[in-house]
């Protein structure tokens, strides 16, 4: 199947001002790009490319004064099956664990694992190891915690999120990431597109889709907190810590935000056409700087 996705982000900027987005997809062994998520604005400035410490690619711009437009119009193709379940993968002693894994195990900004860790242990610890005690958590995460946009604050943390019982994808993927991590099991914040494929439309806007990834049996698999379920057509954009590390937007200086809009739709082959005609390159055509 093939899948539509990408955004529209309109900042108003009252001086030239630097910003740094991070918002191009890394495509898994299940999919490949058809058409590239390329960036683009209006007005047209130039756009410099860096990969950060943790392999998302980012884009580097300076903001003119007035209206910025931010657009991006992909296709991917993916195998249209639901993301595997591997229940049989296990939990790996520290001694075992490969370097890089190594910081996904210390807390971060959003993730307080030392604030936690009693808590995780009483919950999960007499759990056996392995993918099911990680569902486990999603289970506990997913029934204990409300979901709601009017929940939302940019500041809120793993163990505010605790507390509260209520939250938004974000913070419930870092309240799975922090019980985690208590437990010595790598796990890691990521930021993805998720459509309604497969399951019943909700008839809300459209938003990025926060996830995590956890290591276990020698692999990195996505748990998904908030909707609990091997979904279909998920599309990766950053990885981190937790969100402090994949900010879909940086500004140093003032920038509002006056519309914000995402799309991830499965695209029929007219469609695809259309889209391809209208502009058939996949466009490089990262300008590393």
């Amino acid at each position: 199947m093939k899948i539509r996705f990408g955004y529209e982000l309109v900042y108003s900027v009252p001086q030239r001002t630097p910003m740094i987005f991070t918002l191009h997809c890394q495509p898994q062994r299940s999919q490949q790009l058809v058409r590239c998520d390329v960036m683009r604005t209006e007005p047209a400035i130039p756009l410099f490319f860096y990969p950060d410490v943790f392999g998302n690619t980012c884009t580097r711009l300076e903001a003119p004064a007035g209206l910025l437009r931010v657009t991006a119009d992909g296709i991917m193709r993916d195998c249209g099956s639901p993301e595997p379940a591997q229940w049989a993968a296990a939990e790996y002693s520290i001694r075992d664990l490969p370097p890089d894994t190594l910081q996904y195990l210390l807390a971060s900004r959003y993730c307080e694992t030392d604030l936690l860790m009693n808590e995780a242990w009483r919950l999960f610890g007499h759990l056996a190891p392995g993918w099911s005690r990680v569902q486990a958590i999603c289970d506990f995460v997913n029934r204990e915690v409300t979901f709601g946009y009017q929940f939302a604050r940019p500041t809120k943390t793993a163990l505010e999120t605790f507390h509260e019982r209520q939250g938004v994808c974000r913070d419930m993927a870092h309240l799975a990431v922090a019980f985690c991590r208590c437990l010595n099991i790598p796990a890691r914040y990521c930021t993805t597109y998720l459509g309604d494929i497969g399951v019943p439309l909700v008839y809300a806007p459209m938003d990025f889709a926060g996830c995590m990834e956890v290591y276990l049996g020698g692999a990195w698999h996505v748990f998904d907190p908030r909707n609990n379920a091997r979904r279909i057509g998920r599309i990766i954009i950053a990885r981190g810590r937790d969100a402090g590390d994949v900010a879909i937007s940086t500004a140093f200086g003032a920038a509002w935000l006056q519309t914000f809009r995402v799309w991830t739709d499965g695209l029929s082959d007219t469609a695809e056409a259309e889209m391809l005609t209208s502009d058939s390159q996949c466009e490089p055509a990262h300008r590393f700087a």
